[in-house]
């Protein structure tokens, strides 16, 4: 036997019992699956779209020589006074500058986890003033400004002394959130 009769041969063995199919029957319809869909983002997007028709809140339209105050509910004007003048010793600082507005947020928000895994509690993020944003005003000063007034780790944040940074920078005071 050669070696193109071992194949015809192997292939007939592999073949046995295998019939024909029927010209003219349709195979059963097969179901196709549905899109897939993207919950989270789509989340987002409603996320987006709430806070995009809710009134702008008038202390997130900053400008760029305005300075940025926070305290919540319960913390003393005074701690806040102390903070604005620089009394608290900064323990670690961040630099936004040329980043976009995606990539500040994504990095502010890993700074504080740090942070709080480190249980600093003053912290100083420099933002830049804004005076180069155009239109838009100091875009990475307001997302810090929102970004912050939302976390809940933050007891206050003041705009820094002119020797802090001024304007362009921000220190934050975060909870002692005790031993662990």
């Amino acid at each position: 036997m050669s070696g193109e009769d071992d194949e015809k041969e192997a292939f007939r063995k592999a073949m046995r019992g295998v019939r024909p199919l029927v010209v003219g029957t349709r195979a059963a319809p097969t179901r196709r699956r549905p899109p897939p869909r993207a919950r989270f983002a789509r989340a987002e997007r409603d996320a987006v779209l709430r806070e995009s028709l809710e009134p702008p809140d008038p202390q997130l339209d900053i400008q760029p020589g305005d300075s940025l105050h926070f305290r919540r509910q319960g913390v003393p004007e005074t701690v806040l006074r102390r903070l604005r003048r620089g009394d608290y010793r900064i323990e670690s600082e961040i630099d936004l500058h040329g980043l976009t507005e995606l990539e500040a947020r994504a990095q502010l928000r890993e700074f504080l986890r740090r942070a709080c895994v480190r249980r600093l509690r003053c912290l100083r993020i420099v933002h830049g003033k804004g005076l180069r944003s155009g239109a838009r005003g100091p875009v990475l000063k307001a997302a810090v400004n929102a970004l912050l007034r939302r976390a809940d780790l933050v007891l206050a944040f003041s705009s820094a002394a002119v020797r802090d940074g001024g304007t362009g920078a921000t220190l934050v005071l975060l909870r002692d959130l005790g031993a662990p």
